[in-house]
């Protein structure tokens, strides 16, 4: 057992943890961050997806050791201080970018990902950024307008695909 110590959406927290326990074990058992999802368990479907000092990471991929010291942002951090939600999951919400929700929340951590690097994404560089996250429901269509619309972009002339 070793003590893993981060900040985690802006707060200090500290674990002891077996050296083969992943991040997202970490946040969902340990922390109880559990809008976090694990999905494959193969770092195929982006539902793990976190930021781990800015970058994005699928969680499922990396031990909470390698997290010693780290600034993790989940999906619970997200939400504006007020606890409203952010622009991005607005969208999200606006525009049906979501249907049973278990991808969502991998998928606003990339579109925020996408957006912090590109504020304006043509839509093909939103698709692309979305090909490491998975959704069964939804067909990406909305997912697409959600981001488009949070970058502050016209929404009407995206394909259906």
């Amino acid at each position: 057992m070793a003590k893993v110590s981060m900040t985690v959406n802006g707060k200090s927290v500290s674990r002891e943890v077996e050296g083969r326990t992943l991040l997202v074990e970490y946040l969902r058992e340990g922390l109880r961050l559990t809008g976090t999802h694990v999905g494959c368990d193969t770092s195929q479907c982006g539902a793990c997806s976190v930021h781990v000092n800015g970058k994005l990471v699928k969680s499922c991929t990396m031990f909470a050791s390698e997290a010693e010291g780290a600034n993790v942002a989940t999906i619970e951090g997200e939400a504006d201080a007020d606890g409203t939600l952010n622009v991005l999951q607005q969208a999200f919400q606006d525009h049906h970018g979501l249907q049973c929700g278990f991808c969502t929340p991998g998928m606003i951590m990339s579109a925020a990902s996408l957006l912090k690097d590109n504020p304006k994404p043509t839509e093909a560089e939103v698709r692309h950024h979305l090909e490491g996250n998975i959704c069964r429901c939804t067909g990406y269509h909305n997912i697409v307008k959600a981001i488009m619309a949070a970058s502050g972009q016209d929404v009407g002339a995206i394909a259906a695909e």
